[in-house]
């Protein structure tokens, strides 16, 4: 019988799968493993094919021959990429050239600095070239000080070629400084390789819109957010087909993550969070007959389960490729018979590691809201779980604030080592989660101390009851979102909980107003700026919803955890959280990562993270 659990050290030496696309033959799928190394503080990278009818991996040394490269043209002549290019004056040394060593930045705008990254004036653009050796690139977004791929994380997913080959589209929003900062518009703007002129593909779409994708037939499908700010608006499909764009997933309660085209092109299939997991799901494209007739669209479930289905790679005959996890396992690879409804898991990265382990056990719970609704609370619980002991509990708030939390597995915040620790962990679906309904999912908006808190409480207050959770030993953890419920529910949680951890959190409303770098962000979920007096919406989340108004009433230890580089909650929020706890005489403890942003991603800063977590629970609970 397995006897060992999950350990920090163990949890960063586990591989970390990223798919890279299915082979040209359509027999291999292609990935690479990256395994941390805390003793070099990095991560070693080693790039596999493994057949899609199973078996052992191969090593390769590169990608490019077994790879199809889609930034290749679909005619062979031409290769598009991308390069960052220098397009405004922001450096002392840009303004006055005689001065090189000034140490300056001058902005007359907003979006100067943007997820851990401050603005320089460089911008990514992409090129495309003759397919030959020595060809020269042409910048088609050239002069303009827009971004494509977009900033922080697009990369060449954000820009494909026409099945003609005579025009490249890329999605960019074209918008600078303040008017960046302040919305979500991006579009899909298509580029004429003979004319050189761009046209928008979707200037009437206000919000996002993203994940450009060919189907085989040719017919262009996109995910479109509708409202301009919102940036975790319901995720739609759009189909343009002979001049129109048809929505195939208006009339389905529920938002998309990724998609992928079947190969005939008469459906597409894609991933979206579903009652507290994530599901692959198919929806039928008839064209454009009758597109009024919603009937003639239909969105289906394909699998269940209490597992987080990822990545979609590509197809190999009738079986689909992607990537599953769930609370006890990292990403493996698997493949989906869609015909048979048959799994089989590909890629063993992990397997003989989980195999030695006992592993926690995770148990859905459905209780009652304070207003009559029904809410999945995910409970999970320590190996070897005995009902006739009492266990110290953790109450976990997610992130976000509108992130589902699902079957996922976090390198940082992972349910089953907290569980390996002795800890029950209580992690409730509350207000703002997706896979719930759009309704749900939108009712945090504008409301972040509201219902969201009671149904806190009420998912441990609910677990509470059972005889194997030791009352008087409950925490309460989180971050961003999370971080902000923390120090929320310390003004509020009269007495329940005993010690709190505050990651990345949200402080003090009006002065996250004032420094975060996406003000859309603030501006749709505070409803607008602290100067506006008349906005009733507003002013209660600057004062009613504004933990720092509740901070007298902190009455137990909290560890305040900061990343240094977090522009998004940026360092001003974890001290002015710990120098109130401080001068009112709390416990309290200061975790700061000068190079971490709103994520703690080096090896050994990891380790020292998940060190202080425990230690601290340790000592207060």
């Amino acid at each position: 019988m397995a006897q060992d659990v999950m350990t920090p050290e163990l949890l960063w030496k586990l591989g970390r799968i990223t798919p890279l696309g299915i082979s040209k033959d359509e027999k291999s799928v292609v990935y690479k493993v990256e395994t941390p190394s805390v003793t070099e503080n990095k991560s070693e990278t080693t790039f596999y094919t493994l057949s899609t009818i199973g078996g052992n991996p191969t090593e390769i040394k590169e990608t490019e021959a077994v790879l199809k490269d889609k930034n290749i043209s679909p005619d062979g002549k031409y290769i598009v990429y991308n390069e960052e290019v220098k397009i405004d004056k922001v450096l002392g040394k840009d303004f006055y050239p005689e001065l090189e060593k000034s140490e300056v930045q001058i902005y007359n705008g907003l979006d100067y600095r943007h997820w851990d990254t401050w603005n320089e004036g460089k911008f990514n653009h992409v090129f495309y070239k003759e397919n030959k050796e020595g060809a020269a690139g042409i910048d088609i977004l050239k002069g303009e000080n827009f971004d494509s791929p977009q900033k922080p994380f697009g990369g060449d997913e954000d820009y494909i070629w026409s099945p003609d080959s005579k025009s490249i589209l890329y999605v960019c929003k074209k918008k600078a400084g303040t008017a960046y900062a302040t919305s979500t518009n991006t579009n899909i703007f298509e580029y004429n390789l003979e004319t050189g002129k761009t046209i928008n593909r979707t200037e009437e779409n206000l919000g996002y819109d993203t994940a450009p994708q060919f189907s085989p037939t040719g017919n262009l499908a996109w995910l479109q957010m509708k409202r301009d700010g919102y940036e975790a608006d319901k995720n739609d499909i759009i189909v343009s087909f002979e001049g129109m764009n048809r929505n195939l997933t208006a009339n389905w309660d529920g938002t998309v993550n990724h998609f992928i085209w079947s190969n005939d092109g008469q459906k597409i299939y894609f991933i979206a969070p579903i009652d507290g997991t994530k599901q692959l799901f198919e929806v039928n494209f008839p064209g454009l007959t009758n597109p009024e007739a919603s009937g003639a669209i239909k969105v289906s479930q394909i699998t269940t389960g209490d597992f987080d289905v990822n990545d979609l790679i590509g197809f190999s005959g009738n079986e689909i490729i992607i990537t599953r996890t769930d609370m006890n396992h990292a990403s493996e690879i698997f493949s989906f018979n869609l015909n048979e409804n048959i799994w089989k898991q590909l890629s063993n990265v992990n397997t003989a590691v989980y195999n030695s382990l006992s592993l926690s056990k995770t148990e859905r719970r459905y209780i009652t809201t304070t207003d009559g609704k029904k809410m999945l609370v995910w409970l999970i619980l320590p190996p070897n779980f005995d009902a006739s002991k009492k266990y110290p509990t953790l109450l976990f708030c997610q992130g976000g604030p509108q992130a589902p939390l699902t079957q996922g597995y976090s390198f940082r915040w992972n349910f089953q080592l907290m569980a390996a620790n002795g800890y029950i962990v209580v992690a409730p679906n509350r207000r703002g989660m997706q896979g719930h309904g759009v309704e749900w999912n939108e009712q945090i908006s504008k409301d972040w101390g509201g219902q969201v808190m009671d149904d806190y409480l009420s998912a441990i207050d609910d677990i509470t009851k059972e005889e194997y959770v030791n009352a008087a030993r409950l925490g309460c953890v989180g971050a961003s979102y999370g971080g902000y419920s923390v120090f929320y529910l310390a003004g509020i949680h009269h007495n329940r909980f005993k010690t709190f951890i505050a990651h990345d959190g949200v402080f003090n409303t009006q002065s996250m107003f004032g420094t975060t770098e996406e003000v859309f962000f603030c501006n749709w979920d505070f409803d607008g700026p602290y100067w506006e007096k008349e906005n009733t919406i507003a002013q209660k989340a600057y004062t009613t919803f504004n933990p720092i108004n509740r901070v007298e009433k902190w009455n137990k230890p909290i560890l305040i955890i900061q990343g240094g580089k977090d522009f998004r909650v940026p360092i001003g929020q974890g001290q002015e959280a710990f120098q109130a706890a401080q001068l009112q005489g709390i416990k309290s403890r200061f975790l700061y990562f000068p190079e971490e942003n709103h994520w703690v991603l080096k090896p050994q800063n990891a380790q020292v993270w998940q060190g202080e977590f425990f230690k601290w629970l340790k000592e207060t609970l």
